[in-house]
């Protein structure tokens, strides 16, 4: 599969795998089996990179074994946020591990704004970041869902970010 991936590309896989399932990945830390927090808090304490660091570990585990049956994985954003910084880091890192595994990732964010903030959230999960004369993709997913109750104000901006880089919601 191509790093990229389109709809067109989570349909194929859908029927190469003759599977539709979408694994969600919503990491409750009393989830994670303790010899995983164990290791991760040994190293860096319970604190909230000890508890992302388990998780990563963790979906690491489920990628691996879930990659060649289930063609998409959907982490849910607010697990990530709640642990700061290191848990963006590791919604960054999950993503960027099912690419390399060739699975579509479909960030559930239900994110919900009109404008400009709009813009910012589609920029950041389906689209590119510039800084100075480069362009980074902020986050690795390939779709982004969406809670349309505002209407086209807070779709249409997806929708051109979404045609722009090949990206689904």
């Amino acid at each position: 599969m191509d790093t990229k991936m389109s709809m067109d590309n989570l349909l194929r896989a859908i029927c190469e795998k003759q599977n539709p399932t979408v694994a969600g990945l919503d990491p409750k830390l009393d989830y994670v089996p303790q010899y995983i927090k164990d290791k991760a808090f040994n190293k860096y304490g319970e604190t909230l990179k000890g508890a992302a660091k388990a998780i990563l570990e963790f979906n690491k585990c489920l990628i691996d074994a879930l990659h060649e049956v289930v063609p998409a994985i959907k982490p849910q954003a607010a697990y990530y946020e709640m642990y700061g910084t290191a848990g963006m880091k590791t919604l960054y890192k999950t993503q960027e591990y099912a690419r390399s595994r060739g699975m579509y990732v479909i960030t559930d964010g239900k994110r919900n704004d009109i404008g400009t903030t709009m813009e910012a959230y589609a920029a950041a999960h389906l689209g590119k970041v510039k800084v100075g004369n480069e362009e980074y993709e902020p986050f690795m997913g390939d779709a982004l869902t969406v809670n349309g109750y505002l209407g086209s104000d807070g779709i249409n901006p997806l929708i051109k970010v979404c045609k722009e880089n090949d990206k689904g919601i």
